[in-house]
């Protein structure tokens, strides 16, 4: 291949590296704490990479520790799964797959569209997206993540003592996240609607706030969208 056509890929795929710094300070944490949960639940330690690697989602992940110590119904594991994951359909609508051409490269960028990687992929312009960009981006996420996982379990053979409050790293990132985005985006009424969809999930179902938050903030914005198709 001409070297002419080296150095723009490798320059995107080393622009992607740079891109997941960023989420890269709530992932790799985020994944020590996954490696944490799992040792002090009990689990064998191979559990926290074989979830990095089988699911790679990180809410899912953590909820996944406690259910498998628990030995919870299969039928409940799916449902959560489903609940849980189901945000994913919608990023797809504007998550830039159609840049990645290769199957099996699409095929990864499908599984490892995580929130932090769409996050990171909305604050970009379009004229400076491509595909090794996003799938290097991706593959640096996922290295944090599994790293993370690692050295988590290391940290919890070794502590005498387990460690309270772990579960709150992930609602911290996501506002982290959140914020960023609205830098990049300035879309205000979707952050407000979101705002509202967990206040009234608190009031009326403190027991079950985040299905019900997330199943009527994806109402606000279905009703968002058709108000805005009808006054077009």
């Amino acid at each position: 291949m001409p070297q002419t056509l080296l150095v723009p890929r490798y320059g995107a795929a080393g622009a992607g590296i740079r891109d997941s710094f960023s989420a890269g300070l709530g992932i790799f944490p985020l994944g020590i704490a996954l490696g944490l949960l799992v040792v002090q639940a009990g689990l064998p330690w191979w559990i926290a990479p074989a979830l990095s690697l089988a699911a790679f989602a990180g809410s899912l992940e953590l909820l996944l520790v406690g259910m498998i110590a628990t030995t919870a119904p299969l039928a409940a594991v799916a449902l959560t799964v489903v609940v849980v994951n189901f945000r994913h359909v919608f990023y797809a609508f504007s998550f830039p797959l159609d840049l990645v051409k290769n199957r099996f490269a699409k095929a990864y960028a499908v599984y490892a569209m995580i929130d932090e990687a769409y996050a990171v992929q909305a604050s970009l312009p379009p004229s400076e997206r491509s595909a090794s960009r996003l799938i290097a981006m991706q593959l640096t996420c996922q290295t944090y993540w599994v790293g993370g996982g690692f050295v988590g379990v290391a940290l919890g053979a070794a502590l005498p003592a387990p460690i309270k409050g772990l579960e709150f790293a992930l609602c911290a990132l996501f506002t982290v996240l959140t914020l960023d985005a609205f830098r990049s985006r300035r879309e205000l009424p979707s952050l407000l609607l979101a705002l509202g969809s967990v206040v009234v999930a608190l009031v009326l179902t403190p027991g079950a706030a985040m299905l019900t938050a997330l199943v009527l903030f994806v109402v606000l914005l279905l009703a968002r969208h058709a108000l805005k198709v009808v006054h077009a």
